[in-house]
């Protein structure tokens, strides 16, 4: 009979989510972040026509506590000339989170990818030096966490500044050819003198494969002896059904940890494919089984490390759009979060709360 109430319920409040907790009481509007308030915030990756849609805004609000600009704080889309800021869409999201008590995370503030060129050449087009280089990162940082101070209360400083080649350290970008690693360095030492209150990230993918996770234990370790004020680590968790395992998740997450950092999970999704896929494929019952089984999993891994874990972030909120339905593959489309294209809870969204 309550299972009767419960199907007639949704059909009549689609937005509204009913989950059913240990004493079979119905949980009403409970979202992620209710299940998790003794755990970590949890978060979403947004852009401002998300905000703008009204089906997405009541999710976001019923599940998430943070939000994440998926591009708009970036380098270029926010200084793509070098006299010229453009603010509308980072305020948008940051406004929607003041109005509504979320927290935001700023993502980032260096990266290899989306530095408009301006940033690298002098008048001639030729390359600039270093002096030149970190003179225009310090006012960029200084620029972007000085007009959010006080209301973006953690950076993504540094983003994926280490090689996927084994025998390198250093991802060799341009930032690496002009600076060397001090860029690095100097990047953590203007946003702590631009906002000494943020906690300040350093943020990368593939930090469980055990060899880039030991070269990027290396970076921190050299930050940290060299004074930089690096405060966390971002664990990107682009992760798939099978890759990385759990227990190379709970060595990395321990062994960053040890090093005095906190330690969040910042651009969460479940691939559908392997690495090595190229073909599309059918969202059947069992890539869905695997999937909810594979969430599942990963979240009682979080809660059983929550003394290390400050929070976690989805990268999109729903299969409706996400970055991975044009990469590594454009047009494939893929079925990576909680919730499907109709912004409903999928199986996975309740091995994730059933706990």
């Amino acid at each position: 009979m309550l299972k009767l109430i419960l199907n007639r319920a949704l059909l009549l409040l689609p937005g509204l989510f009913w989950v059913i907790g240990a004493n079979g009481q119905a949980a009403g509007n409970k979202g992620l972040k209710d299940y998790y308030a003794g755990y970590f915030p949890v978060g979403v990756a947004v852009t401002p026509a998300l905000l703008r849609d009204p089906a997405a805004q009541a999710l976001i609000l019923q599940h998430f506590n943070s939000l994440t600009p998926e591009n708009a704080m970036k380098m270029g889309p926010i200084h793509p000339e070098e006299n010229r800021y453009y603010w509308n869409d980072a305020d948008a999201i940051v406004d929607f989170a003041q109005q509504h008590g979320l927290k935001v995370r700023g993502h980032n503030l260096c990266w290899h990818q989306q530095t408009p060129a301006w940033m690298y050449r002098d008048k001639d087009g030729g390359l600039v030096t270093k002096e030149v280089l970190l003179e225009r990162l310090k006012q960029h940082i200084y620029a972007v966490v000085g007009r959010y101070k006080g209301k973006i209360y953690a950076w993504d400083v540094v983003n994926e500044a280490v090689a996927d080649e084994n025998d390198k350290v250093y991802r060799n970008s341009v930032w690496y050819q002009l600076c060397g690693d001090d860029y690095i360095l100097k990047a953590f030492q203007y946003a702590h003198e631009a906002d000494p209150d943020a906690i300040l990230f350093y943020n990368e993918y593939g930090t469980e494969n055990p060899q880039k996770r030991d070269r990027v234990y290396r970076l921190l370790k050299k930050l940290i002896d060299a004074g930089a004020p690096v405060n966390a680590i971002g664990l990107q968790a682009h992760w798939n059904l099978t890759d990385p395992t759990n227990a190379q998740i709970t060595d990395a997450i321990k062994l960053y940890a040890s090093l005095g950092l906190k330690v969040q999970i910042t651009e969460l999704d479940m691939n559908i494919y392997g690495h090595n896929d190229k073909e599309a494929m059918a969202y059947t019952p069992e890539i869905e089984q695997k999937q909810t089984e594979r969430y599942g999993q990963v979240f009682k891994l979080f809660r059983e490390n929550k003394q290390y874990i400050t929070g976690v972030t989805f990268w999109n909120l729903s299969d409706r759009s996400s970055w991975l339905d044009n990469f590594p593959v454009k047009g494939r489309k893929n079925y990576p979060l909680l919730f499907d294209q109709d912004l409903q809870p999928k199986k996975a969204y309740q091995s994730v709360v059933t706990f």
